[in-house]
């Protein structure tokens, strides 16, 4: 993946309805060359798919909790379970593994309080092998960003390996 590819990613994650023109021109490259970099990024799995940025309170689910989550054995079996259920609850948005004093951190988004208690009780709760459960409510919102910043120079060495068809472009006409 070279500058240009980078480029590519950063505009279409602040506007992925650019059409391809637009996006040529931002990146300085003819059109097809752009589409022929933009459908190998996708087939790479770099690009996994499109989507449309909701308003969170206007779609009716203006409360979010972030959720640590203890569990009481960490054997393969009660973290499968754990993550196979997690999967299941459309109101969890995210799930990371962590490391330090908490296994994982869930974000959730709710209606209200009541409904929060709900899921608690009756879905969180039921998922076995659960130690403890800690909830922080966010109050407000300071930044939400869906464009990732520049990998610094040199960290290229770092990242996961490109799928093979990212590593050499065999057209050079790519731009």
């Amino acid at each position: 993946m070279d500058a240009v590819d980078l480029q590519i990613v950063r505009e279409l994650q602040a506007d992925g309805r650019l059409s391809n023109q637009d996006l040529a021109d931002r990146v300085r490259l003819s059109p097809s060359p752009c589409l022929r970099r933009v459908r190998r990024l996708e087939e790479a799995g770099l690009i996994r798919g499109y989507t449309a940025m909701v308003d969170q309170v206007a779609f009716g689910l203006p409360i979010t909790v972030f959720v640590r989550i203890r569990l009481e054995r960490h054997t393969a079996e009660a973290v499968r379970l754990f993550e196979q259920h997690v999967a299941l609850i459309e109101h969890i948005q995210d799930c990371y593994l962590m490391a330090g004093s908490s296994d994982y951190l869930l974000r959730v988004v709710i209606e209200d309080l009541e409904a929060y208690e709900s899921l608690v009780r009756d879905r969180i709760h039921a998922i076995p092998g659960i130690a403890s459960i800690e909830s922080s409510f966010a109050y407000g919102s300071v930044k939400q960003s869906r464009t990732y910043p520049r990998p610094a120079p040199g960290a290229s060495a770092r990242r996961r390996p490109l799928a093979p068809e990212l590593t050499k472009w065999p057209d050079q006409s790519l731009g």
